[in-house]
């Protein structure tokens, strides 16, 4: 057994109980910076809601990453396209009908939001196919370089003047342009309680909060609901990873992560269990899209640049390629630290040092680090700019985990690809020799049969 897995089996619940465990520390964390920020009941409220809305949302796409890398060894790094067609079609099949003199500069089908939904994730599973199919024979760099370009063209296009407003069906509608897209419907949360019917025992539950949030309770409400949504779909997507990853198609797909020449070998047709791995990745990349822009009311193509593909990145290397428990670990820890954190520091700082006498600017922030060898300009500068330092900090971390730990956070564990333990009982033993060496006729090390993955 690894340190790793002694160590997660230590936690009760094992990998469950793991994600848990990190998920409270992050909370805790937050409900003492906002104690020190002297944030309000409603303050903290809103900073957990936040929180578990990004949490959600990194998770969701650092496990369908995981399924591309981590599985197949696909090498994707054109995410935010697929979470652009997805959000772009919801929209067009969703937004009401044109009616002229309105608002909206363009409008939709007027189909319900689940119908928009299944929509963006099969209009993103087709552009994977489309991807996918002349970049079968593409691997690593290749493959990257291909994807990559993939999702300016889809950012692009959704700039273009040409695409802004078109006839579909007989209705006006169009992706707006560089304006962007307004998403006058039912946001998710609403349509989902409304579709089951507690859409009134919610409100009643809104109006009973004021108890806690006097003051027009229902934005902090819906924020802490519709992140519980997340976590919802988070754990959706961690069993359906799970599932896949336990069935003779994910074994398949590990096969080919590990050497695909070998799987050729022993009679898989390879490219076709590449196309539908892809293609399901690129389905749930346009769901999560979906979950964290439609409740925004509003979309641009802008939204849509590469970087947010490299944020998905660092959160699955942080939590480790292949492991599906890294993979949500790695997204709850980015949010957190990385892309939430730079905020809460640079407050937290400006709260405990409220007369830091930090440099203006960076020239003047490094003048006497070259002139005088003096560091502290430099330093108070990097704390007080910490937040306009984001990206910088996130190059690091990244550059560093690359160097030191580039498995990730919970590294890499043996799995067993068997449904019933294939080694020897110790009773078995007759020669005395190391149980580990001794093995029935026809027995199988259980350890080979298994990729380097974790669930």
């Amino acid at each position: 057994m690894s340190v790793r897995d002694d160590f997660t089996a230590r936690i009760p619940g094992g990998d469950a109980g793991l994600i848990v465990l990190v998920l409270l520390g992050t909370y805790l964390a937050y409900v003492l910076a906002g104690l020190v920020l002297g944030y309000t009941l409603r303050g903290q409220l809103n900073s957990i809601a936040t929180l578990t809305f990004y949490i959600g949302v990194f998770a969701m796409l650092s496990l369908a990453l995981n399924l591309h890398w981590g599985y197949t060894g696909l090498f994707n790094i054109g995410i935010v396209g697929f979470m652009a067609v997805g959000v772009y079609v919801t929209a067009i099949v969703t937004k009401p009908t044109y009616v002229a003199g309105g608002a909206a500069q363009v409008g939709g089908l007027g189909l319900p939001l689940w119908v928009g939904i299944l929509a963006g994730m099969l209009a993103a599973a087709l552009l994977g196919l489309v991807v996918a199919l002349p970049a079968l024979r593409l691997r690593a760099d290749y493959l990257a370089i291909v994807t990559i370009a993939m999702s300016e063209i889809v950012r692009f296009s959704f700039l273009s003047g040409e695409l802004q407003q078109f006839q579909l069906l007989g209705n006006r509608v169009g992706f707006g342009g560089g304006s962007g897209l307004i998403l006058d419907f039912a946001p998710p949360l609403e349509a989902l309680l409304r579709g089951v019917g507690l859409w009134n025992g919610y409100l009643g539950f809104v109006d009973a909060f004021q108890v806690v949030v006097p003051r027009n309770p229902k934005p902090v409400v819906d924020g802490l609901i519709y992140g519980l949504l997340l976590l919802g779909f988070v754990a959706g997507f961690y069993w359906l990873l799970k599932r896949t990853g336990e069935s003779p198609f994910g074994r398949v797909l590990k096969a080919i992560r590990e050497d695909e020449d070998v799987a050729n070998a022993l009679g898989k047709n390879t490219d076709r269990f590449k196309i539908k791995s892809f293609m399901l990745g690129c389905a749930l990349m346009g769901l999560a899209g979906i979950l964290w822009l439609v409740p925004q009311g509003a979309v641009t193509p802008n939204f849509f640049r590469p970087r947010v593909t490299f944020f998905v990145w660092i959160a699955l290397i942080i939590g480790g390629a292949g492991s599906n428990t890294g993979s949500v670990l790695g997204g709850a820890i980015f949010a957190a630290v990385l892309y939430q954190g730079p905020r809460y520091f640079q407050n937290l700082v400006s709260a405990v040092f409220p007369n830091l006498d930090s440099p203006s600017g960076f020239g003047q922030a490094i003048s006497p680090l070259i002139s005088q060898f003096d560091p502290v300009p430099f330093l108070l500068y990097t704390v007080d700019s910490i937040r306009q330092l984001q990206l910088v900090v996130m190059g690091l971390v990244l550059i560093w985990l690359m160097h030191n730990r580039p498995e990730g956070m919970l590294g890499y564990r043996k799995e067993t690809a068997s449904v019933i333990p294939l080694s020897r009982p110790k009773s078995m033993a007759a020669d005395g020799g190391d149980d580990d060496s001794v093995r029935t006729d026809g027995g199988v090390d259980a350890a080979a049969q298994g990729g380097e993955t974790d669930e």
